[in-house]
């Protein structure tokens, strides 16, 4: 039964591949988005007002990116084997990844928070959008704090 649960450990490929696959269709989406970012600066000379909020999904878009191959990292060497990369881009167990996870979830909030004032419309929805976030963020940083290693 041991030598079974070893080798399964390379079901874990499925995700890991997965994982791979979904970060270069975001740094693809990331690429085009970047040029039809620049396409609109220089279309509207950088008058377009919604110009900032295109730029701020670009790192939005490159942080899901990133984060995505930290993870499909991560659990290569969490399960598979050892990597040769900086210690401070890997989780080395799976409280440190659902931490990571947490951070990335409490980035990307932040960043449709700012896309959403930049659009500002409606004070009131702004506030409940802003609390929403606040509470989400406030619970993600508690778990990983007090759901922490036994």
């Amino acid at each position: 039964m041991g030598k079974i649960l070893e080798k399964s450990k390379y079901f874990s490929l499925i995700g890991i591949v997965s994982l791979l696959l979904a970060s270069l269709a975001a740094f693809g989406w990331g690429a085009v988005k970047t040029v039809s970012t620049i396409i609109a600066i220089a279309k509207s000379y950088g008058q377009d007002p919604y110009v900032a909020v295109s730029l701020i999904e670009l790192v939005d878009s490159f942080l899901i990116a990133t984060a995505l191959f930290v993870f499909a990292a991560s659990m290569y060497e969490l399960f598979i084997n050892k990597l040769a990369l900086p210690g401070w881009m890997l989780a080395h167990d799976l409280h440190e990844l659902k931490e990571k996870l947490g951070g990335v979830i409490i980035l990307v909030m932040v960043v449709k928070f700012l896309e959403h004032l930049v659009a500002w419309e409606d004070p009131y929805d702004s506030l409940l959008f802003a609390i929403a976030v606040a509470v989400v963020s406030a619970a993600l940083i508690a778990l990983g704090y007090f759901g922490g290693k036994d």
